[in-house]
């Protein structure tokens, strides 16, 4: 069913009272020329009667209004020769449409805001989760959760896999299917984004329907919020912002309306490199006004910390599995050591990165009755290994395929991020967004280095 609301049915009404207006104000001799025009006043008034008696009969009033008014408006079509009749119908209808808009405005709702969230990756949903639940709370609010399909890519950028994660979400999140929403039709309010990249990521793509320069055509509000997070860095410090600032120009804070960011400091660099970048493309306008760009971005903080600030032991689930590995024969936990590994380690160092894991993997089985291991590699890197690195894919395959036939450590990778970090009690791996996660719990954070062999 079309969305409509509240404030369409009331310009709707006034359009029929403008033109009933008209028709009484017209000389009779020329009411035979005014037959489009009541055609188009029933057309207008059946689509407003058909919409309510979809709205599971809570509008017969309504209906049966438009249903006279229906009547009346063929009555004058018929009878046009017949002045004093007409005039009669007229008089009547005026009745008709005054006391209808009366009635919408006292029986129909005020409109509901819409908001959409298009989540592609069910391991990044943290990344929303927060606003979805303030939406979702908000009683003048309707929301739908839509993830998206997404496809690995081809070395050319052609798709590859399609994957679609909707059944991955927590049980607590109702899911609407991507193709069980028309956009062109319902033009939600808001639409919240957490894929920046359009076509330009070499890995994946979500489906190009869902481009932010596409999106933008079926909302007023496009909101795009990073699906990760960075280290705080000083915007004085060019040095460490030249590491990030290939995040602050891409498709999706160009075609968002809004953007959220982390944190003010993280606004201030968004907007100076925006600029710079906007220039260098040789961009004017909004591109490279100040005023306009620190409008449009917002340092309104990360959903991402909001989660694991909220996430307790005692609201997350442990596989019995991992039970087992976790457990000493006393009962009590072995210290839980979440090894995080990521896709631009392996990128940049290839086989000695794989050396370094199997180090790492060796060190703490030697040492698997006091810690134990919780592994979580980063969700794409099957997908980045196998469109840059097809053969380091393979070799990093066997270690990976070893590790789990061994079972001396927890293997994860769920979407469930809060979970390794709420269980866990220190960090060791790659530099990453879970890194400054982490580092919100006040728990030992060490970064490995490639360079160290693993002993203790």
């Amino acid at each position: 069913m079309e969305r409509c609301k509240k404030n369409d049915f009331l310009e709707a009404v006034e359009t029929l009272i403008r033109a009933n207006d008209l028709i009484g104000g017209a000389a009779f001799e020329n009411l035979l020329g005014a037959t489009d025009v009541l055609v188009l006043c029933q057309e207008s008034a059946v689509w407003m009667g058909t919409y309510f008696e979809e709205l599971d009969g809570e509008y017969g009033s309504l209906i049966k209004i438009l249903e006279d008014y229906c009547e009346d408006i063929y009555q004058i079509n018929v009878h046009c020769s017949d002045e004093n009749r007409c005039r009669k119908l007229i008089k009547k209808i005026r009745k008709q449409l005054t006391l209808l808009q009366n009635m919408i405005i006292s029986e129909i709702p005020d409109d509901k805001k819409e908001v959409v969230f298009l989540p592609y990756k069910a391991s990044m949903w943290d990344s929303l989760e927060s606003i979805w639940k303030a939406a979702e709370e908000d009683e003048s609010t309707d929301t739908y959760v839509i993830p998206i399909p997404y496809y690995d890519k081809n070395p050319d950028g052609s798709f590859r896999e399609r994957h679609y994660e909707g059944n991955l979400y927590p049980d607590y999140v109702p899911i609407t299917m991507y193709d069980e929403y028309d956009f062109e039709v319902r033009r939600p309010d808001v639409i919240f984004i957490h894929n920046p990249y359009d076509e330009g990521n070499y890995v994946t793509s979500v489906h190009p329907f869902f481009y932010s320069r596409n999106l933008k055509q079926y909302t007023d509000k496009l909101i795009y919020v990073p699906y990760f997070v960075l280290g705080d860095i000083d915007p004085e410090n060019q040095e460490a912002v030249d590491g990030m600032k290939q995040f602050c120009f891409l498709a999706g804070v160009v075609y968002s309306h809004k953007v959220i960011v982390q944190s003010e400091k993280m606004r201030q660099i968004y907007v100076n490199e925006y600029i710079k970048a906007a220039q260098d493309a040789g961009l004017s306008g909004e591109h490279v006004d100040r005023n306009f760009l620190e409008k449009k971005i917002l340092g309104f903080g990360s959903p991402k910390v909001d989660k694991v600030v909220n996430t307790r032991k005692s609201d997350i689930e442990i596989p019995e599995e991992w039970m087992k590995i976790i457990r000493k024969p006393d009962g009590s936990w072995k210290k839980i050591v979440l090894y995080n590994t990521g896709i631009t380690a392996l990128l940049q160092h290839n086989e000695q990165m794989l050396a370094k894991m199997k180090d790492v993997f060796h060190t703490f089985c030697e040492n698997r009755d006091e810690i134990a291991l919780f592994w979580r590699p980063h969700p794409l890197i099957e997908s980045t290994l196998t469109s840059m690195r097809p053969q380091l894919w393979e070799s990093y395959k066997k270690i990976k395929n070893q590790y789990l036939e061994e079972g001396w450590g927890i293997y994860d990778d769920t979407a469930n991020l809060d979970r390794a970090i709420e269980m866990s009690d220190a960090y060791y791996g790659d530099h990453s967004s879970v890194v400054r996660l982490y580092q919100e719990t006040n728990k030992p954070v060490i970064i490995q280095n490639i360079n160290v062999d693993n002993k203790f």
